[in-house]
């Protein structure tokens, strides 16, 4: 019986180093290729690509004239753009026009966050390199860890804009793009949710004493947003594939590379 055990163990820590020397690899070049293809879509400066002078022309607009915006998409910044709304004030629409010029461009913060963090995990997988010899689980463990950590914050920027008060959004540096400027009670804002560009206006209104605000907006599908996403989840899930193989032998603490159970394992 106790022979058999032993059998068992020496099989199991065999396994566990082929999949330390040869599994490993082979899953961290996957996700490297998927990686690097994201990294391919971005409109910006990365990894050896550089996309930053692509331009693509949207039409944000909502129904009955009430806003229409058309823009021009450069890399990660908004270079032109058309802008028309209407407010209501004291019972009475008004028409406003504003533009952004390319000197003064709109820049959109989440699209180089997303990039560099996506830079991040492809550099942690360029750390280990293809003949890197790992040692122990926890040591692959937390290579994963790490690319998972970066995926996840570059996929969530783009998911998730943060909120920002509408005194953030007024004193907003991207603000002083638009010529002309806009009155003191409104505030626009382009920001990315999934694969969509958002224009959205907001107009302080005195209510019952108090300020609050309306808001307004708009949004077009981003062809080159949807395919980040794809791949970033990809990427996620195949880094997550992995973790969960190396997991199998995390929780035999004395496996590393080289050792060869002397005794049973209870």
């Amino acid at each position: 019986m106790v022979d058999c055990e032993k059998v068992e163990a020496i099989n199991l820590q065999k396994e566990f180093e082929w999949v330390l020397n040869q599994e490993i690899h082979k899953g961290l070049d996957q996700i490297h290729q998927i990686l690097v293809e994201c990294a391919r879509r971005f409109p910006v400066q990365l990894y050896g690509h550089d996309n930053s002078n692509k331009q693509d022309k949207f039409v944000l607009s909502v129904p009955l004239d009430q806003l229409k915006c058309v823009v021009t998409l450069t890399g990660d910044s908004i270079t032109h753009a058309d802008i028309n709304f209407k407010v209501t004030r004291q019972n009475s629409a008004t028409v406003v026009k504003t533009t952004i010029q390319n000197e003064y461009p709109w820049k959109l913060q989440q699209v180089q966050d997303a990039a560099n963090h996506l830079q991040q995990a492809i550099y942690h997988i360029d750390d280990v390199g293809k003949n890197y010899k790992f040692k122990s689980s926890d040591e692959v463990l937390h290579i994963l860890g790490n690319i998972l950590g970066s995926l996840q914050r570059g996929r969530t920027s783009l998911i998730v804009p943060r909120k920002k008060t509408m005194d953030d959004l007024i004193k907003s540096r991207n603000m002083k793009s638009l010529a002309p400027n806009l009155s003191e009670d409104l505030a626009i804002s382009f920001y990315i949710q999934s694969h969509k560009l958002i224009f959205a206006i907001y107009q302080l209104v005195h209510s019952h004493g108090e300020m609050k605000y309306d808001s307004t907006h708009a949004e077009c599908s981003v062809p080159w947003l949807n395919e980040v996403l794809v791949l970033f989840t990809v990427g996620l899930q195949l880094c997550q594939q992995l973790k969960d193989k190396i997991c199998v032998f995390s929780q035999y603490k004395d496996f590393t590379v080289g050792s060869r159970p002397s005794s049973p394992i209870n």
